[in-house]
């Protein structure tokens, strides 16, 4: 129990102390709770991260309806022993080919593929520089790996250069560790400055790239393919299947033999079970319609900065997006989560971002564009988003 628990709190059981940590919560405003959805709303959505529009696209669904019917509701085991299916294999091979990468793994959660690749590419004798504002996957990943970790100032190439150098033996190797597209204000990092900052020292990068899949670059091939870095020796990407492709899942993208170590040292490949097979044929349905129709990338990023200019034309204080994230600025986490509710009374669905999910401690609007928003939806939500704050 942790000690500045009041003794009063001790003295309820083994757990009085969460009713401390409830209050404190309520104090800063910071009481989160679950909120089912319906399957149909006439709400309009410009919270969930289907930028691509495609979780209820036909294809997408059938294809997750036929993979159930033929290889079952589960995957039956972990990806070693009895969960890898003719579909997994599939998936991972147009992945990578699409991205620019030697080959790919699939896993259950972007949140494990980003455990995978920190842990198992560091160990304890192993150097990783990780970006400020990383994500909590990759934070929980550096603190997993044992790795002696050091922090970089938010999108800082010196910074991390800096860092990177170090006495010749100290450690045993080297890795930086980034978002390419960070998923509270949407801006990029800059990865070829970073990779060429890593290459001086012999280290490898890290990218994830979660929010640039199906958005970014050439047929929305992601972020590492349109810095030049997809398919690089020195650099591994990680992506996930539940925002552009609408299904469920991750996978890691790197050379092969980062691909074969993972499948032999990964624990959370190891030890979970495989990705379910409705999810898979999704994806991999997504997938193929995204290379049939690359537009929507182009889409998504037109509607995105359709929402910036709109926003700051109206006096909000929001971030220029690199990609489909854009956030409105807000003065308190009470304040941003009662102007959420505002907007969700007037039939639109916003994000909500307060700490500890904000690394600037600051709170904020958080919206995700999507390629099928159409430009009258588009002004509905400003609009309304406006009149609210």
């Amino acid at each position: 129990m942790p000690e500045h628990v009041p003794p009063a709190a001790q003295a309820e059981g083994a757990f009085g102390w969460l009713d401390a940590r409830r209050a404190e919560r309520e104090r800063a405003g910071l009481v989160r709770t679950l909120r089912p959805r319906q399957a149909t709303s006439s709400l309009l959505d410009l919270a969930s991260n289907d930028y691509l529009g495609l979780a209820r696209h036909p294809e997408v669904t059938a294809a997750a309806a036929a993979a159930a019917e033929r290889w079952g509701a589960g995957s039956t085991g972990s990806r070693l022993v009895t969960g890898t299916t003719a579909l997994h294999g599939e998936l991972e091979t147009e992945l990578a080919a699409f991205c620019g990468f030697e080959a790919a793994l699939v896993f259950s959660s972007g949140y494990a593929a980003n455990l995978a690749a920190v842990t198992a590419l560091s160990s304890r004798e192993s150097l990783i520089v990780s970006d400020a504002d990383n994500h909590a996957s990759l934070i929980d990943g550096c603190r997993l790996s044992r790795a002696h970790t050091l922090v970089a100032p938010h999108a800082d190439p010196a910074a991390v250069r800096k860092l990177l150098d170090q006495p010749p033996g100290r450690y045993a190797s080297a890795l930086a560790v980034t978002d390419a597209l960070f998923s509270v204000d949407g801006d990029a990092a800059p990865l070829p400055d970073l990779a060429a900052a890593c290459r001086e020292h012999g280290a490898g990068l890290l990218v994830d790239d979660a929010h640039g899949l199906g958005v970014l670059g050439a047929r929305g091939r992601g972020a590492a393919h349109t810095a030049g870095l997809a398919g690089a020796p020195d650099v591994v990407a990680t992506v996930t299947l539940s925002k552009s492709l609408g299904s469920q899942g991750g996978a890691v993208l790197g050379p092969a033999r980062v691909i074969e170590h993972l499948v032999n040292a990964a624990r959370t490949f190891i030890f979970d079970t495989g990705l379910n097979p409705a999810a898979t044929g999704a994806a991999l349905a997504a997938l193929r319609l995204l290379r049939r129709e690359p537009e929507r990338a182009e889409r998504v990023r037109a509607v995105a900065g359709a929402l910036y200019r709109r926003l700051s034309d109206a006096g909000l204080a929001a971030v220029r997006p690199d990609a489909a994230v854009v956030s409105v600025r807000a003065p308190s986490p009470d304040e941003a989560l009662a102007w959420a509710a505002r907007c969700r009374a007037a039939g639109l669905v916003v994000g909500c971002f307060r700490p500890p999910s904000v690394p600037d401690g600051i709170s904020r609007l958080r919206l995700t564009a999507r390629a099928d928003l159409t430009d009258e939806q588009v002004a509905t939500a400003v609009a309304t988003i406006a009149a609210t704050a």
